[in-house]
């Protein structure tokens, strides 16, 4: 945990202002909002919160609420009995029992689908939750801390977010401030990741950055934040075969003459393209089967371009992930497979 803390590095304004807020709010058994955008340390906010809380000494649980399907996201939080549902064939704790007398730190709040906002808003408020496939409430005791890279009274406003889960969380909001905004920080993170890197691979001494790297640090606009300056001077050090300053800077690491062919939205990749003539099918005659043969190869062409993984092939469509669950199971497409 030591070697984490030690990324808090800056001294620009709008930074430390984030850091006294959020340390601040730590004594507090009230939860906590943290927003920011990727790369901008969100974790490490909620680590803060945590060990400088009276709750210290209990579990810091932490859970990514994008990371897992929706199907699973409730019993994920709220664990489930033997026999829930299919392969569920032990009961299972959650997240929140799991962290009962410490802190639960909900990543990716915006994610969660309304049914699971339900849920959370009766634990919030009650302090209760109720494993899947159970009659028997549990009591918890839990601090809840959650992030976000999304602006949740917009989702709210849109309907795609409870408006009263969201007045229960925000107790407290903490938002980070993107790297471009503290462009005073810039040279100090990279200094800090660069020693340590140096220190990582066994250089004798740390030599610097040198001029023209200088300026490229310094120019980049970083949308990763942190995360990102933090890759670019890592791969900048122990790519370096040079005397004195460290003076090659790969912004991209992506960037090549190699790099695959990048393929429109809903269109099949070349390689995906069949080199066998296929026989034309008959066109149907009235409207509503042509419509919906149009609307299968569609569907079917967009799961074969993005590898049947469903959630980026609704993307590819312009669909929600939902919408496109309910089209595949009007085609008789779910469980598609190559």
């Amino acid at each position: 945990m030591a070697e984490r803390t030690t990324q808090f590095i800056g001294q620009s304004g709008p930074f430390l202002d984030a850091l006294e807020r959020a340390s601040r709010a730590a004594a507090l058994d009230r939860p906590v909002l943290v927003i920011g955008e990727r790369g901008t340390g969100k974790e490490l906010v909620a680590e803060r919160l945590h060990r400088l809380s009276p709750r210290w000494d209990q579990p810091l649980v932490i859970m990514n609420c994008a990371a897992l399907p929706e199907t699973l996201i409730e019993a994920e939080l709220f664990g489930h009995e033997a026999g829930a549902f299919t392969g569920a064939t032990k009961a299972r704790q959650g997240r929140f029992e799991e962290a009962d007398g410490g802190t639960l730190f909900l990543d990716e709040l915006g994610t969660l689908s309304m049914a699971a906002q339900d849920r959370l808003l009766r634990a919030v408020e009650y302090g209760e939750i109720t494993r899947i496939g159970s009659s028997r409430p549990l009591r918890v005791d839990v601090r809840i801390v959650a992030a976000t890279n999304e602006h949740l009274p917009d989702k709210v406003a849109r309907h795609e977010f409870r408006a009263d889960l969201l007045d229960r969380l925000s107790f407290e909001v903490v938002t980070l401030p993107p790297l471009r905004a503290r462009p005073d920080d810039i040279m100090v993170l990279a200094e800090h990741f660069g020693r340590r890197m140096a220190a990582e691979i066994g250089w004798k001494r740390w030599p610097g950055f040198g001029r023209h790297a200088i300026e490229q640090l310094d120019g980049h606009s970083w949308p990763g934040n942190v995360r990102e300056l933090r890759n670019v001077v890592e791969r900048a050090v122990y790519r370096w075969d040079g005397e004195g300053p460290v003076d090659s800077i790969e912004l991209d690491p992506f960037a090549s003459p190699h790099r695959p062919r990048s393929v429109p939205r809903g269109e099949m990749p070349a390689a995906a393209e069949s080199s066998e003539p296929t026989p034309a099918e008959p066109e149907p005659s009235d409207f509503k089967s042509a419509v919906h043969g149009y609307e299968r190869r569609l569907l079917t062409r967009a799961l074969a371009a993005n590898r049947y993984n469903q959630r980026t092939a609704a993307q590819a469509l312009g669909l929600t992930y939902d919408q496109l669950r309910h089209a595949l199971r009007r085609h008789d497409l779910i469980g598609t497979t190559p």
